[in-house]
């Protein structure tokens, strides 16, 4: 399965009644597609997996399946409560995603032992790629032994502890090869790329890439000028208030025209203040990234 370039995880809108969006859904993704991201990853952090029903992300994944149209790998997240986590994958596998994105089984930690047979049995439904973060950190040994698990393809790491993906990259490309995926999942990735890029990690999610889909190409594609005077404030903005990782992104798409409606709870919006100064940073990276390209 190719995954290369941005991966593109987007949003999930909702109308005015609380509902799902689908066809803005769709809007937005057709958005992304139209600038080639590596994969879509939809029903993920970014698309507010944690307030979603298991109904309402089955329908995200069909949308993302059907608009997609095979131009790219799409994943589905999955995860949380054991019997969730597998209602979710089969209903990803029946809307004809190609893999998963595991989220954590939030709540019961459990042993490295449990997490592992939570992982075996969700990768007998479809191919997915672990998500390191929260509770669950992986020690080398342990990522090794889930490599080797049939339908286990990768690794998302949002710990960050760079001494540690160290050694785990280096373990599991010594004891089983150069096909497992490792991917930056740290929110705002283009941040820490260059750690990342420093110990043999290229893929990243890209929050940026979902509502200004052009700044994240020209920073993919050299523009080094847009980590300092963009990228930077943005976490700096991010960093005000938690779950504004998911909040902004969202603000963001609604600042380009598609109407998304709110985040859910527990999450909230950003403030009004907040808000116009994001808008005021996408419009400078977008400065950046025009003139990079002209």
């Amino acid at each position: 399965m190719n995954l290369s370039g941005i991966l593109f995880f987007p949003i999930t809108p909702f109308d005015n009644d609380g509902e799902l969006a689908e066809k803005v859904l769709a809007e937005h993704l057709r958005r992304g597609l139209e600038h080639g991201p590596g994969g879509v990853f939809a029903a993920c952090g970014t698309g507010e997996f944690a307030a979603l029903s298991e109904s309402e992300h089955a329908a995200v994944v069909r949308v993302a399946v059907e608009t997609a149209r095979g131009r790219v790998p799409v994943f589905a997240g999955a995860g949380g409560p054991f019997g969730t986590a597998l209602r979710q994958a089969r209903a990803a596998r029946e809307a004809g995603a190609d893999g998963l994105l595991l989220m954590p089984p939030y709540l019961s930690t459990g042993t490295e032992e449990g997490f592992a047979a939570y992982v075996r049995a969700v990768a007998e439904i479809l191919p997915l790629i672990v998500y390191q973060r929260g509770a669950v950190v992986l020690s080398p040994e342990r990522v090794v032994e889930l490599a080797r698990i049939p339908g286990v393809i990768g690794l998302k790491d949002g710990v960050g502890d760079i001494d540690l993906i160290q050694r785990t990259v280096l373990a599991v490309r010594r004891e089983v090869g150069n096909g497992f995926r490792f991917f930056n999942g740290l929110p705002t990735a283009e941040l820490t790329m260059g750690a990342y890029r420093g110990i043999g990690v290229e893929l990243y999610s890209s929050a940026v890439f979902a509502f200004a889909p052009e700044i994240a190409t020209a920073f993919r594609d050299g523009a080094a000028d847009l980590l300092t005077e963009f990228y930077e404030p943005l976490v700096r903005l991010r960093s005000k208030v938690p779950g504004y990782a998911v909040s902004l992104v969202k603000a963001g798409v609604r600042l380009g025209g598609l109407d998304t409606g709110p985040v859910r709870p527990p999450l909230v919006d950003p403030t009004a203040e907040h808000v116009a100064e994001l808008e005021a940073l996408i419009a400078h990276g977008r400065t950046l990234a025009g003139a990079r390209d002209s």
